[in-house]
């Protein structure tokens, strides 16, 4: 699979249809917002509260920090979407302002370390995933009983937290919110995750995937 993923791979993009539909949400299954991840400045709306032990794990996850600004946009033409066992997510999500938190080797190393962390795919499983200098990208399949906005805030919750011990101070980690894509049926999953993990040689960091220490896949 490394072979693979390390050959020339094709310039794709959303409007070539390898996936379908597109939806901005919040970590609480009441409501939403978030930044748009490979576009940065496609942004949602926010609508909805959530209860005082929801707000208390976005702040740990850093999803609520005073420095996030709550986005306007299309959320409200869109509805809700329900979470579907067995669906596949691309999921992303930013830093806070989009600091690039991850070009520091050590801040990146622990991410990707509790990226993993067996405590969270008791359900649903992660796929493949890179972590970027300010954003994070996953390939998630939802598990029975698993809804992926909770899926998405204790992925955030578990890497601000383990990053917080390594780092002095309470500032934010993640931005609020994520943006999710729903895989199409028909579209094959390791054209996705190749596509996913390609990221790093797109954006000019590696010229080889094997180069780039901070992602991973199931088919390794």
């Amino acid at each position: 699979m490394l072979a693979i993923l390390d050959a020339e791979l094709p310039r794709m993009s959303v409007s070539q249809g390898w996936l379908l539909d597109v939806e901005t949400r919040k970590e609480s299954p009441r409501g939403s917002d978030a930044g748009r991840d490979l576009t940065p400045s496609a942004t949602m709306a926010d609508s909805g509260s959530a209860p005082d032990s929801d707000r208390r794990n976005k702040n740990e996850a850093g999803m609520e920090s005073p420095g996030s600004p709550r986005p306007v946009g299309r959320r409200a033409l869109r509805g809700g979407r329900h979470s579907l066992a067995g669906q596949i997510y691309l999921i992303t999500f930013t830093t806070a302002n989009r600091e690039r938190l991850f070009d520091d080797a050590a801040n990146a190393a622990i991410v990707a370390r509790a990226s993993e962390d067996g405590r969270l795919w008791y359900r649903s499983r992660l796929l493949a995933w890179v972590l970027m200098p300010d954003h994070w990208h996953g390939l998630i399949e939802l598990g029975n009983l698993d809804d992926i906005s909770i899926v998405v805030q204790r992925l955030k919750t578990n890497t601000a937290r383990a990053l917080r011990r390594h780092r002095s101070g309470r500032v934010p980690v993640w931005a609020t919110g994520f943006h999710d894509r729903v895989l199409r049926v028909d579209e094959k999953l390791q054209v996705a995750a190749r596509y996913l993990i390609a990221n790093p040689i797109r954006a000019g960091l590696v010229t080889r995937i094997g180069d780039y220490p901070y992602w991973n896949a199931v088919w390794l």
